[in-house]
């Protein structure tokens, strides 16, 4: 017989729920649906993967519902993102990076003329200097790919 677990972070870890204290996937799409005046039943149909439509919705009500209430859930599939970035109505790499933000505290960072991008892990942590060091490498980067 398995132990059972003696927190709930012990318990969201077995379950695959993830909790990083972050809730921008879930405030992106919250504010979608007051946008679009949708309720959670209507969303759950519209959140069809567009290249697998026959596979149906890939969200259910309940778990939408936590999801935009900012309840633990488990990280979302790609076909999941493209599910809710076509039910809510939104750009795909929008919903992928307020995602990543949300699940694995990875921020994405353009640089000043947003032709480089960055995906680094806890950017808003960052001191003022390091993140300045960053843009001058993104800087450098694009520069040298200009040539």
């Amino acid at each position: 017989m398995g132990r059972l677990p003696t927190s709930d972070r012990e318990t969201r870890m077995m379950t695959g729920d993830v909790v990083t204290g972050r809730t921008d996937l879930s405030a992106l799409l919250a504010r979608r649906k007051e946008e679009l005046g949708r309720s959670y039943r209507e969303l759950e149909v519209a959140c069809v993967d567009p290249e697998q439509p026959e596979a149906g919705s890939l969200w259910k009500r309940g778990t939408l519902e936590n999801l935009l209430k900012g309840v633990a859930v488990k990280p979302p599939t790609y076909p999941q993102l493209a599910a809710l970035a076509a039910g809510f109505e939104l750009p795909l790499g929008r919903v992928q990076e307020a995602a990543g933000a949300q699940f694995f505290g990875i921020d994405t960072v353009w640089s000043d003329e947003d032709d480089v991008r960055a995906l680094v892990h806890d950017y808003r942590g960052m001191s003022a200097e390091d993140q300045a060091r960053l843009r001058a490498i993104m800087k450098a980067f694009r520069d040298a790919e200009r040539g």
